[in-house]
């Protein structure tokens, strides 16, 4: 009997001593960076490392959950519904942070004075090179080679695919389709275990990406452009709380601080990264955590990953705006909109590129307006601190996405996310896996009958 209260103690949450050692490692590695530039930069690989073992465990975290979720759904036209009306807020909202990026833009004219010189013009066209694809190109890319090699691609839009395809056939199998369903939950505990482990690098990992950052850039690249730099990110701000703040509050009643700080580990791990798909597997884990149907998330986090780029849309149309200016030849107001409507086709097309921002940036003006691409190696030394705030806003992005389609498609149980939100249903972070998992949605339906 006198065992008792020790046998029902909650187990005590070590974690939170993780996410302390990464703040600690971001602090020390600027402080290297700042000190020893040259041995800062060969850290870097410590940073890409620990970035690349998170980016191993996306795709399989990704098919598990979405055959899961559809194969569990009674309908297809539920999935369909939920990844329709995605694409539609996606599109709406991608429009609203160009055009905001375009008015700062035009108000501040934050390249004018600056000079291009010979190495800034030939950074511009290697960025270019690096970053120019058709649209047909990344169409024809989301067909993987085999039905098993969309695992191991490392293209989220084939895993997308696949994964889909084997949902909607799991549905269709029934009961015979259980065993297959049990199975595949089992090992999407696995994988989120294995994850779980993998953060205790994170603060080596965040170490070896900042001081690598820092040594490579340095002060100097961020004095000279520290207008455009602090604008970018202001403008950022004034879009997460201000934009997505109020549809959030108006369409659900949450809080977006609140969301925000139920995804703060994940922002400081994206911070300490500069890589927003860092957290990409952890935002899965909390948005089912927090009451958003399996299907919902599978579809909307993924897909937002690749479509739903926010902070890239601020960001190009600023850049392009800032270029114009510093080589010259101001765009005017038609020839932005000519601009930014092809830059939001393009950003799409180099979802998957590495540094998405600036081979995006590059890619698009060598298809649209090629002469402005030299102007591009004008913001090469601050991309890298630039890419941070386009990462937190693309997580934000998608994290508020996520909870508002759950709350359209009425895939959201909104007690439970008001009692997660409010840190009375806290996430479990030595398994990542949600033991108080929502009934299949055959049973959510009759619940709301």
């Amino acid at each position: 009997m006198s065992t008792t209260p020790t046998e029902t103690r909650p187990k005590k949450d070590r974690t939170h001593y993780l996410y302390i050692a990464v703040i600690a490692a971001v602090v020390l590695g600027i402080l290297v960076g700042l000190i020893a530039p040259s041995f800062a930069v060969e850290l870097k690989p410590i940073g890409t490392a620990f970035v690349n073992l998170i980016k191993m465990m996306i795709q399989p975290i990704i098919f598990c959950t979405l055959v899961i979720g559809v194969g569990s759904v009674a309908s297809a036209a539920k999935v369909g519904k939920v990844g329709g009306l995605a694409l539609i807020y996606f599109i709406v909202m991608s429009t609203v942070a160009l055009t905001i990026g375009m008015i700062v833009g035009n108000i501040i004219d934050p390249g004018t004075g600056l000079q291009l010189s010979s190495d800034a013009s030939g950074a511009g066209q290697e960025a270019a090179s690096e970053g120019h694809a058709s649209t047909t190109d990344f169409l024809l890319s989301i067909i993987p080679t085999s039905l098993f090699s969309a695992l191991t691609s490392g293209v989220v839009l084939q895993t997308l695919l696949v994964a889909l395809l084997v949902g909607f056939a799991l549905q269709r199998m029934g009961e015979s389709g259980k065993p297959i369903l049990n199975a595949i939950t089992a090992i999407q505990n696995l994988i989120f275990r294995v994850l779980a482990m993998i953060m205790w690098a994170a603060p080596v990992g965040a170490f070896g990406a900042i001081a690598g950052v820092v040594g490579e850039t340095g002060i100097d690249a961020l004095k000279s452009l520290a207008v455009i730099m602090i604008a970018f990110y202001v403008t950022c701000a004034i879009f997460v709380f201000g934009i997505l703040g109020a549809l959030l509050k108006l369409a659900t009643g949450v809080n977006i601080f609140k969301l925000l700080k139920y995804l703060a580990r994940e922002f400081l791990l994206i911070l300490s990264t500069s890589s927003s798909e860092s957290a990409l597997p952890r935002l899965i884990a909390k948005m089912e955590h927090a009451g958003v149907e399996k299907a919902t998330v599978g579809v909307v986090v993924p897909t937002g990953y690749s479509f739903n780029l926010d902070g890239t849309a601020i960001y190009l149309t600023m850049a392009s705006i800032f270029i114009a200016d510093a080589m010259g030849d101001p765009l005017s107001i038609g020839e932005q909109i000519g601009l930014l409507l092809f830059m939001m086709i393009a950003s799409k097309g180099a979802a998957g590129v590495t540094g998405a921002g600036l081979a995006t940036l590059a890619g698009g003006l060598q298809s649209h307006r090629p002469e402005m691409v030299d102007g591009v190696g004008l913001i090469v030394g601050i991309d890298r601190f630039m890419s941070e705030a386009r990462a937190l806003t693309n997580f934000a992005g998608n994290s508020v996405a996520t909870v508002l389609v759950g709350h359209w498609t009425r895939t959201i149980d909104h007690g439970r996310l008001d009692r997660v939100l409010d840190g009375q249903d806290p996430f479990d972070e030595t398994t990542m896996v949600d033991d108080h998992a929502a009934p299949p949605a055959a049973e959510t339906d009759k619940a709301r009958v």
